[in-house]
């Protein structure tokens, strides 16, 4: 592969979009930055394919969107580690989600390897290729990057060929390719990236302990403070903490001296932001109780039992396979089918769609009835 390239305006990535045309294969990985932002900063974009290496600075760049024919091309198969934050971001950055996608971690879990191993230990385990971690703190969003972070943002995508051919290779010879097919082709759905801010309020734990009237104005604090974090690009806990939202859920202060008791953070706000919090406190309903989360429910003694039968029934399974027990089905898909009252055959469980069906879901199923 060529040396690596530096891509800082328009006219340049107009280039690489084009050289990116028609390639077989494209390795992508990006560097962002989300500690003060409600959405991540896009700093940096890594892109390696058969006619070289690029790294595009996104805030030098801005518009990314001679990108997307390359990142959607249906015949070009997109490589990368991890796949869905990176997804995400480009998601965010481009409207568009880059598919189709094989992601490296999922193959590695499915071939047999550690399913949430990293891309150094990856590449070190496949390919004997060390690559250093010096940089993993870095800030991506200072200028100019030094010659080490450079390095160090092509190495994440200069191996990426290599790891998948050897993945695809092992997973021809297993007859699993069809598995990492379909596990990828999920990441392509964009409602992975993007929840409706209406729907904040699941978020939130412990909504069925709480009385109507609280919860409901629990619920549409969570919507404000949602609106009020993506307009503001500030992240949720900078508009109102969960300490504070759930104080002023229970307390329904009808005042802003009120509602300062209740939250002191309110004190730093714009005069307007507490009114509008109060407005939307006045205008919260009751709200009936939610069902209870699957993953805070208490399982009884004998749903326990069921929990441990089911988890010996997958872990012989993944023996016999040479594969993790949590890539067949996780602890909480188990929990899930135990404490379900009928029907489980219909749940939208992973462990009881596409290949995990024939491998491990009907025998799950089957061990519910004994």
């Amino acid at each position: 592969m060529s040396e690596t390239n530096w891509i800082a305006d328009p006219q340049q990535l107009a280039g690489v979009a084009q050289e990116l045309t028609d390639s077989a294969w494209l390795g992508i990985d990006t560097e962002f930055l989300r500690e003060r932002t409600f959405f991540p900063k896009l700093c940096l974009v890594q892109i390696s394919s058969p006619r070289g290496l690029w790294l595009i600075d996104t805030l030098a760049v801005g518009d990314l969107t001679a990108l997307v024919a390359a990142l959607t091309a249906a015949n070009t198969r997109k490589i990368a580690h991890a796949a869905r934050q990176d997804l995400e971001i480009l998601f965010l950055a481009t409207r568009e989600v880059p598919a189709p996608v094989f992601d490296t971690q999922i193959a590695a879990g499915c071939a047999g390897l550690k399913p949430q191993i990293g891309y150094a230990e990856l590449a070190d385990t496949l390919l004997g290729v060390h690559i250093g971690k010096s940089q993993t703190r870095t800030d991506w969003s200072r200028r100019p990057l030094s010659a080490a972070q450079l390095d160090y943002a092509a190495e994440d995508v200069r191996h990426l060929p290599a790891l998948a051919d050897e993945l695809r290779e092992r997973l021809e010879r297993l007859g699993r390719s069809a598995w990492v097919e379909q596990d990828c082709a999920v990441l392509a759905d964009a409602a992975l990236y993007e929840t409706a801010p209406e729907l904040a309020w699941r978020r939130l734990k412990g909504l069925e302990q709480m009385q109507p009237r609280a919860r409901g104005i629990a619920m549409a604090l969570a919507v404000w403070r949602e609106k009020n974090a993506r307009e503001r690009d500030l992240p949720r806990s900078w508009i109102l903490s969960d300490a504070g939202l759930y104080a002023l859920a229970c307390q329904a202060p009808a005042n802003e001296a009120a509602a300062q008791r209740g939250a002191p953070e309110c004190a730093q706000w714009r005069e307007s932001s507490r009114r509008s919090l109060l407005q939307v406190i006045a205008a919260s309903t009751p709200a009936a109780e939610p069902a209870i989360p699957a993953e805070e429910l208490k399982p009884t003694p004998a749903q326990k039992e069921l929990i441990q039968r089911l988890a010996r029934v997958v872990d012989a399974r993944a023996a016999a396979l040479g594969v993790s027990p949590e890539i067949l089905a996780p602890r909480g898909e188990l929990r899930a089918l135990a404490m379900h009252e009928g029907g489980r055959a219909a749940l939208d469980l992973p462990s009881l769609r596409g290949w995990r069906r024939g491998q491990i879901g009907d025998e799950l199923l089957e061990a519910l009835k004994t």
